[in-house]
């Protein structure tokens, strides 16, 4: 079973995948993480990757895929894996299937949760991070005890930078034109399953497994 997750940021599709990970048996992978590992262990794609990333730049669709492709062989995707924050654009959907293709393999699910740009906005500019610790709340959801300060080490908590509404609607604005394409990409090959995010998360995650099962 293999899934790619699609979803805007902020729309809970890492934790719905790390979920689906835990029930299926199967690796959530992430590309930031790949990218990390291969950095570390020293591998000649984590190497060429790094070249770019110093640089500021992004790693092309082709490597990108040579390292995903270099994860998704190894012995614990043999019956599967969720796919997170890849593909982000038609081109590396393409790479991605035409790369899939030759080794006679496909993706078998791509799943978006849905959620309404104004919900996202409300729900990241609600959270709340301490500095210190690295714990995080939601002012409506997971509150502290005592407004503004961490139940844990009682530092400040603050609103980070990426959270604040003005930045989320610049990512979304981005996830709409690059990321969004997916959709219709997916929907024509007749593996796109729609969600709504909007629920309690395990609601989210009972539909996901309805399509699953």
């Amino acid at each position: 079973m293999k899934i790619i997750m699609l979803g805007a940021p902020g729309a809970g599709k890492g934790t719905q995948a790390k979920m689906i990970a835990e029930k299926y048996s199967i690796p959530h992978i992430s590309t930031g993480d790949i990218f990390r590992a291969n950095i570390k262990n020293g591998t000649e794609l984590g190497k060429e990757a790094k070249t770019y990333m110093d640089q500021g730049k992004l790693v092309p669709d082709e490597l990108t895929v040579k390292i995903l492709l270099d994860r998704v062989a190894a012995d614990d995707c043999k019956n599967g894996y969720v796919l997170d924050g890849f593909p982000r654009t038609i081109p590396q959907a393409e790479v991605l299937e035409n790369e899939l293709n030759k080794l006679g393999d496909k993706i078998d699910y791509a799943i978006d949760v849905n959620v309404p740009d104004e919900n996202i906005i409300k729900r990241m500019s609600g959270r709340r991070a301490c500095l210190s610790c690295g714990a995080t709340y939601h002012i409506e959801h997971i509150p502290p005890k005592k407004e503004g300060v961490c139940d844990k080490c009682g530092s400040e908590l603050v609103l980070r930078d990426d959270d604040k509404p003005e930045t989320v609607k610049k990512r979304l604005d981005v996830y709409h034109a690059q990321t969004q394409p997916l959709i219709e990409f997916y929907t024509e090959r007749n593996i796109l399953k729609t969600v709504d995010g909007t629920q309690d998360m395990k609601d989210v995650f009972a539909a996901i497994t309805a399509i699953l099962d």
